[in-house]
């Protein structure tokens, strides 16, 4: 039987000096994934996440975006050699932002900025001392909920935010309020392991930040899902771009359903978990839900080594990759035509079809893959039909930016890319 495969994204804390340093190293993919991104913030972010210091990159504004890059960089270096798609993304906390990003609902340097702000707005948050976040180990979630339930009774405010496994949960709300339930778990053989300089995440207190987040979610654009996402707030899959924006403002303020999202992989038959980020962070919390699913982390070396033992394993399972050639006949044929001038459709939608075509078959024949100007060819004459059968401009950019990002080109065929609403650099 073939691996059932899930791909991970880590969240907020799982930053270090020196994170992604070896894939940065090692592959080109990882290099221009970095620059990318720095050129988006307006400062050398590689330099900022290898060399520290771990005070400046423990800013969230920092932080958030450097753990996007990093699980991104992961995730393109494994499609680059691997090449395997898994069956489901999902991301813990922040990690749902990777995870949306690299299913192609979120460009990359939309989701670089948005980070950012979103970092920003969490540093503002977490130093007006509004509330605050505690993780809590050994004691039974159901014991933690009526403990809110209680305090609540009482006017007290804190509520459960995260359920990451049957023993560890997160609490969020007002700063005392969380001190004390901290106490009450601790007579139980709980252990808190308060969260220094956090906002609290994943409850009403984030209402005014969510609102505020909301706004700069509804100006950006989404693209076609390659991948369903397990949502934090309901451990269901999505894969509708209309539903991303929405997904993520509630995201702030409702629990994460970790626990209940690893159950669903067990239930849908996943037998290999990979974690797509500088180390392992994750897979500890799987074991701690599941049995049956093999948990491994690409960042991380000797795990990268037997990810590969493992797909090795079935000859079946190769990568595909599909070619900018493939993608733009594709393309072509799943677009509507709203032009019903028959001789324009012939001359230019019909013969461009058939240039790609031949474009194709040229490939098949010589067993060669197609060469940049051949890329360049495809995408001109895409182009042309695209506009011929009056596809709009905002849905033939979905379409360009999913083949390239499909097919691993971002940077050969970054020109092709039409400049983002809102990817403007941070000064």
């Amino acid at each position: 039987m073939m691996e059932k495969m899930a791909f991970l994204f880590p969240g907020q804390g799982s930053h270090f000096v020196g994170m992604s340093k070896g894939l940065y190293d090692q592959y080109e993919i990882v290099k221009q994934t970095f620059q990318e991104a720095s050129d988006v913030l307006g400062y050398d972010l590689a330099k900022l996440c290898f060399d520290g210091p771990l005070s400046e990159l423990s800013k969230a504004k920092n932080s958030q975006p450097a753990i996007l890059v990093s699980s991104v960089a992961s995730f393109r270096v494994y499609m680059q050699e691997l090449g395997i798609v898994p069956q489901f993304l999902a991301g813990h906390s922040l990690g749902e932002y990777a995870a949306f990003t690299c299913a192609g609902a979120i460009r990359f340097a939309d989701a670089v900025q948005l980070l950012h702000e979103r970092g920003q707005l969490t540093d503002e948050v977490a130093a007006s001392g509004v509330g605050a976040m505690s993780i809590v180990d050994g004691v039974d979630r159901k014991l933690v909920e009526q403990e809110c339930q209680a305090m609540m009774q009482d006017g007290r405010q804190v509520w459960v935010s995260c359920y990451n496994s049957p023993n560890q949960t997160a609490i969020s709300g007002d700063s005392d309020a969380v001190m004390e339930l901290e106490d009450r778990l601790a007579n139980h053989g709980g252990l808190a392991t308060p969260l220094l300089a956090s906002a609290p995440f994943h409850c009403s207190y984030m209402q005014p930040m969510a609102d505020k987040l909301l706004d700069k979610l509804n100006r950006l654009p989404y693209g076609f899902f390659k991948y369903p996402v397990i949502t934090n707030r309901n451990a269901e899959p999505t894969a509708h771009p209309d539903k991303v924006a929405h997904n993520l403002g509630l995201h702030l303020t409702q629990p994460v359903q970790w626990e209940r999202t690893m159950n669903y992989f067990k239930h849908k038959g996943v037998t290999l978990a990979i974690e797509m980020g500088p180390k392992n962070v994750l897979t500890n919390m799987v074991k701690a839900n599941v049995d049956g699913i093999e948990a491994l982390c690409y960042g991380a070396k000797e795990d990268r080594k037997k990810i590969e033992q493992i797909l090795s394993a079935y000859p079946g399972l190769r990568k595909h990759i599909p070619t900018i050639v493939t993608r733009s006949m594709a393309a072509a044929v799943a677009t509507p035509n709203r032009n019903w001038d028959n001789e324009v459709y012939q001359e230019k939608v019909v013969k461009s079809y058939r240039a790609i075509q031949e474009i194709q078959d040229r490939l098949e024949e010589t067993g060669s893959k197609p060469s940049l100007a051949e890329m360049r060819q495809s995408l001109d004459l895409l182009k042309v039909i695209l506009d011929t059968k009056q596809v709009t401009e905002e849905e033939q950019s979905r379409w360009f930016h999913q083949i390239i990002d499909e097919t691993g080109t971002y940077y050969e065929l970054s020109d092709y890319l039409s400049p983002s609403r809102t990817a403007e650099k941070i000064s």
